[in-house]
């Protein structure tokens, strides 16, 4: 009988101290604050990255916030507010060309292709971007990625943007949708979910992506401070760690796998729905496989950029990125 009460008393100890060490690991995480541009299934590898746990293996605790704009994801990395943002690689363009001592370094790659489609009134099996000719295009707001993207693939199938079609760029970002519903426009350029949403409510079409017409380039970026990499250069590797192992683990498993890991990020979205823009994003490669960025990409972006006349001078590559931490991921995997 003691015996028995001395084995039930050392499983309850070792409980305990279980129970001690998991407390004291969590409150030994360091924090990192996170500004992401917006809150998208869009950028699913970082999302599988924290609900999988492996930032926390990692010994980081990500606090997630959304900047809604790469300008202000931007401004709350120079601040200090943001310890590591993730937005698109033309906002460390823009500010290293602004002479900055401070400027955004990216350390990782997340997504090499736009992540919007064109939605039509009409389903269009056969769509080519030349139909646009004489139509009304909802679009973005002017300098930014997505308007930058859709005028270069216009001029790149031999349109002119604002003379050959007519782009509507005064809306807001969450107001497109709505405008095209009531009737404004032939056309809309929207994300996910609502280019699927918009689909699932028989409201529109997708006719065509973004992301597959202009090729593969750097859309969306990690990047920190050259201050703060050089201070804390241990974080910014144990983040590309953690990040590397969310890409690995979206190349290898199924868009409803990936849409059950992250769909507590996505509470309000039906989880079939999920399914559909995870495959969507799938089938056009929208996710990089490492988190190195390819020197190609950069030069295609400020093609973009010079094209959409947003770009003062090019900037090189060694100058904004560095592929120092991401080498070691992929090393350490």
């Amino acid at each position: 009988m003691n015996r028995k009460k001395t084995c039930i008393l050392m499983l309850l100890i070792m409980v305990m101290i279980g129970a001690c060490f998991s407390g004291c690991s969590k409150e030994d995480l360091t924090v990192v604050r996170l500004n992401e541009v917006v809150h998208s299934v869009f950028y699913a590898p970082q999302y599988v990255a924290i609900e999988k746990g492996f930032f926390e293996e990692e010994g980081l605790k990500i606090e997630l916030t959304s900047g809604w704009g790469a300008d202000k994801s931007m401004a709350a990395l120079i601040s200090g507010d943001a310890d590591i943002g993730m937005m698109g690689t033309e906002a460390a363009i823009y500010v290293y060309n602004q002479g900055k001592e401070n400027y955004g370094v990216i350390f990782a790659q997340q997504t090499q292709r736009a992540g919007n489609f064109l939605i039509s009134r009409e389903n269009e099996k056969d769509f080519q971007w030349t139909d646009l000719k004489g139509k009304t295009v909802i679009g973005g707001r002017p300098g930014g990625m997505p308007q930058m993207v859709f005028e270069y693939i216009l001029k790149q199938n031999g349109l002119k943007p604002f003379e050959d079609v007519e782009i509507i760029t005064n809306l807001q970002f969450t107001a497109t949708a709505g405008a095209f519903v009531s009737g404004t426009g032939d056309y809309t350029i929207e994300f996910e979910p609502t280019a699927s949403t918009l689909e699932e409510q028989n409201n529109g079409y997708v006719v065509a992506s973004l992301g597959t017409a202009s090729g593969k380039v750097p859309y969306t970026v990690f990047m920190a401070s050259k201050e703060y990499i050089e201070n804390n250069p241990e974080i910014i590797q144990k983040f590309t760690n953690a990040f590397y192992k969310g890409q690995v683990w979206v190349k290898e498993h199924s868009p409803e796998e990936i849409a059950e890991v992250i769909h507590p990020q996505f509470k309000e979205t039906d989880k079939e729905l999920l399914v559909k823009i995870i495959r969507r994003y799938k089938e056009q490669d929208t996710w990089c496989e490492t988190p190195i960025m390819d020197p190609e990409g950069l030069e295609l972006l400020q093609d973009i950029l010079e094209s959409a006349g947003e770009l003062d001078k090019r900037v090189p590559y060694d100058a904004i990125v560095t592929t120092e931490f991401a080498e070691k991921a992929i090393e350490n995997n």
